[in-house]
């Protein structure tokens, strides 16, 4: 499991004009699954995420997590993370998850968060979205769970 997580102000995610989800202060989560990721792995990640201290305290350092702050997620599948560029122009997504490992997954990953009492939105597998994201720092981590 790799993601890109994003500390914003604000995001949202749409789908073909429609406003599918939003958050204000929180974290942005792309997401992508690789096939042996496993409900071990989205158990340990939401864990991470809701934990890491990424919002300034009183003091103005990072110590604050998500749960301090009122904070939401906003996850959106990002299976294009799993993208291979070494050879040619054209990356290879051979390394991704199919949707029917994937999927599970990625809704695993949405009710991790909700089973943690932290606000979620998400995008819709599979679509083509447009995400607006309000990156605030920036802060931005690249963070990896498993072989893959």
């Amino acid at each position: 499991m790799r993601i890109v997580l994003q500390r914003v102000s604000r995001a949202s995610v749409s789908v073909g004009g429609e406003t599918r989800g939003e958050i204000r202060q929180g974290y942005c989560v792309l997401a992508g699954f690789a096939p042996s990721d496993s409900a071990r792995d989205v158990e340990w990640m939401a864990e991470k995420v809701a934990g890491l201290r990424l919002f300034a305290d009183a003091e103005g350092k990072m110590n604050l997590a998500l749960g301090d702050v009122g904070g939401a997620v906003l996850v959106i599948s990002q299976f294009t993370l799993y993208g291979n560029a070494e050879k040619g122009r054209r990356p290879s997504f051979i390394e991704a998850a199919p949707p029917e490992i994937a999927i599970p997954l990625y809704e695993s990953f949405i009710a991790a968060f909700r089973g943690r009492n932290i606000p979620v939105a998400s995008g819709v597998f599979g679509a083509h979205m447009e995400v607006e994201i309000h990156n605030d720092g920036p802060v931005t981590l690249i963070l990896e769970r498993g072989a893959a």
